[in-house]
């Protein structure tokens, strides 16, 4: 069995790097705040909605009574939140299709008439 590929916070950061032309330090500040903000809002119990990506949002779990593998003992666990990512239609397509991201703030690709 192969590892399947794993995009990476230092890939992101090359790619803005890439695509901005700005400077090392820029990019990472862009990448860190993007994640930063995120989690706030997360933190904050907001919802984060980015039309043709998707939305975040936490989800609250109930408290539990669960088990520890290594004894056996009952233990309780508390009530938590989590956080949760919900795609949007546009991602799942683009998954599923393969069809090529449109550049932000465009809506889909114009396709060029067939003669």
């Amino acid at each position: 069995m192969t590892k399947q590929p794993t995009l990476t916070k230092a890939d992101l950061i090359e790619e803005v790097l890439r695509v901005t032309e700005v400077p090392r330090r820029d990019s990472e500040t862009i990448v860190e705040t993007i994640f930063e903000s995120i989690i706030q809002s997360l933190q904050k119990g907001e919802k984060i909605e980015i039309r043709g990506f998707g939305s975040f949002r936490t989800r609250q779990r109930r408290g539990r009574t669960g088990r520890n593998p290594k004894t056996g003992a009952k233990v309780e666990v508390p009530p938590k939140k989590i956080p949760f990512f919900k795609p949007s239609k546009e991602l799942k397509d683009h998954v599923n299709t393969g069809a090529p991201v449109a550049p932000s703030g465009s809506g889909p690709a114009p396709v060029a008439p067939q003669s």
